[in-house]
C-alpha cells in the first residue's frame, strides 16, 4: 500500500492556474515551503496514529522522487505526448488519446468554450502541466533543472511516479477523493497509460465529501474541526472513528457535534456490553461463530460499513441480554478491532470494586438506599457506572 505526500506541484487550481500551494502557504506563515511541508507531515503523521490507522508500506514524499518524475515526463517528450508554451511549462497533448477522460465519462467535445483553459497557449480545453517553469527572474523555493528549464513537476506527475515506483506498472485499487474524478485522476490515467500501454488502475475508490454544520468545510465559515477539538470537548477518538465508519465511503457526510454525541453513545453501548467479559460467571450462551464471517460479508459488499456497524449494534443487544457466552463477548471485541479498528475493549475492575458493588446489592436488598446511593456515587466516582437488571448489577466504564 503506498500513500504519497504533495509537497511540491499542486497549484492553488486544477486547471494549473495560480501559483504552488506550498509555496503560497510559506508565504502566508513566513517561513519556506520546505517548513511548511514538514510542519504538516508532522501533524498527519501524529493524528493518524491518534486515530490507529494502519501506516502504509510507502509513504513517499514528491520531493524525494524528482528525477524519476523527470525520466517519466522525458518518456512522455519522446512518444511526442508533450509539447511546450514559452515561459509556462510542459503540458499534455489530451487529443493524442482517443479515451481520454473515460473515468469521469468528460464529454470532451461538449465542454463550455474555454472550459479547463486557464494557460494561453493550450492546444486543448483538457491539456494539463506535466513540468511547470519558475518565473521568469525569480528563484522558488522548491525547483530543479530539467530538459525543458528549471521548475517543479505538475501535481498528477507524482501520483503516476510513486505509484510506479512503488507498486509497479499496474495496480489493483486507486483511492481519493471524488473531487479528484474529473481532473486529477482523468490525468493520471492519461499520462501512466501513455507510458505504460496498459491499464493503470483495476479498481477505482472515490470518497465522498465530509460536511461540517451542513456546509462546505471552510475557514471563512469558521466551521473547520481538528482532532485537537474533539479531545478537546471531552470526546474519546474512537467515537469519532465510529462516527466515520457511520456512513458509507460513497455517500456526503455531516459533521456535528450532536452527530459526533450519538455515534460516541453507540460507541459507550458497544462497550458497556465488552464489559460484561468480566461478568459472565459460567459458559452459558451462544458464542458468535458466524458474527466475523457477517461483518466480513458486509465490508466485502462494495466496503459497507454502516451495515457492519449494524451487526455490532444487534451483537451488542444480544450480549446485554445475557444471550451471549464469555467467548462470544471475546469474539465481539476482537472483530470490532480486527475489522473496523474500533477498539470497544473494557479492562476489568479491582476485587475490591466489586465488594463495593456486593455490597450495595446487599444494602439494596435491605431497602438501605442511604448506604446504596453512597456505594453508587463512590464507583461513580472512580469510573464505574451501574445498571440494575431483573436478578443482578451490571456495571461499565463511564
Amino acid at each position: 500500500r503506498t500513500q504519497n505526500i504533495t509537497d511540491v506541484g499542486h497549484l492553488v487550481s486544477d486547471e494549473d492556474a495560480g501559483e504552488d500551494k506550498m509555496e503560497k502557504g510559506a508565504r502566508r506563515e513566513g517561513t519556506t515551503a520546505w517548513d511548511v511541508a514538514e510542519k504538516y507531515i508532522a501533524i498527519a503523521d501524529q493524528e493518524a496514529k491518534q486515530l490507529g490507522l494502519l501506516p502504509p508500506d510507502h509513504l513517499i514524499r514528491a520531493t524525494a522522487l524528482i528525477d524519476a518524475q523527470i525520466d517519466f515526463a522525458r518518456e512522455l517528450d519522446a512518444k511526442g505526448y508533450l509539447y511546450e508554451i514559452p515561459g509556462d511549462g510542459m503540458y499534455f497533448d489530451t487529443a493524442r488519446l482517443s479515451n481520454y477522460g473515460r473515468l469521469a465519462r468528460l464529454d470532451i467535445e461538449g465542454l463550455e468554450a474555454g472550459a479547463r483553459v486557464s494557460a494561453e497557449g493550450k492546444r486543448n480545453s483538457t491539456d494539463f502541466a506535466v513540468w511547470k517553469f519558475s518565473p521568469a527572474g525569480a528563484q522558488r523555493d522548491m525547483e530543479w533543472a530539467s530538459p525543458w528549464g528549471t521548475g517543479f513537476p505538475g501535481w498528477h506527475l507524482e501520483c503516476s511516479v510513486i505509484a510506479r515506483e512503488t507498486l509497479g506498472n499496474q495496480i489493483d485499487i486507486h483511492t481519493g477523493g471524488i473531487d479528484h474524478i474529473p481532473v486529477h485522476h482523468t490525468n493520471e490515467i492519461a499520462q501512466t497509460e501513455a507510458v505504460t500501454g496498459a491499464q493503470f488502475s483495476q479498481i477505482w475508490l472515490h470518497n465522498n465529501h465530509l460536511k461540517a454544520d451542513g456546509t462546505k468545510i471552510s475557514k471563512s465559515l469558521g466551521n473547520i474541526y481538528t482532532l485537537a477539538d474533539i479531545v478537546t470537548r471531552g470526546y474519546d477518538l474512537m467515537a469519532f472513528r465510529a462516527f466515520s465508519l457511520g456512513k458509507h465511503f460513497s455517500t456526503e457526510g455531516n459533521f456535528t457535534w450532536d452527530n459526533l454525541e450519538a455515534a460516541a453513545n453507540r460507541w459507550w453501548h458497544w462497550r458497556e456490553a465488552a464489559a460484561l467479559r468480566w461478568q459472565i460467571d459460567a459458559e452459558t450462551g451462544d458464542d458468535l461463530d458466524e458474527f466475523g464471517c457477517t461483518v466480513l460479508a458486509a465490508l466485502s459488499n462494495n466496503l459497507d460499513t454502516p451495515a457492519a456497524l449494524q451487526l455490532l449494534d444487534v451483537a451488542t443487544e444480544q450480549i446485554l441480554t445475557g444471550k451471549v457466552s464469555v467467548q462470544g463477548v471475546t469474539q465481539f471485541i476482537q472483530i470490532a478491532a480486527e475489522y473496523l479498528g474500533i477498539d470497544v475493549s473494557v479492562s476489568d475492575i479491582s476485587a475490591g470494586q466489586k465488594q463495593l458493588i456486593a455490597d450495595r446489592q446487599a444494602a439494596r436488598m435491605k431497602k438501605d438506599w442511604a448506604v446504596s446511593d453512597k456505594l453508587r456515587d463512590e464507583l461513580m466516582a472512580a469510573g464505574i457506572g451501574l445498571r440494575d437488571v431483573v436478578d443482578r448489577t451490571i456495571w461499565y466504564r463511564l
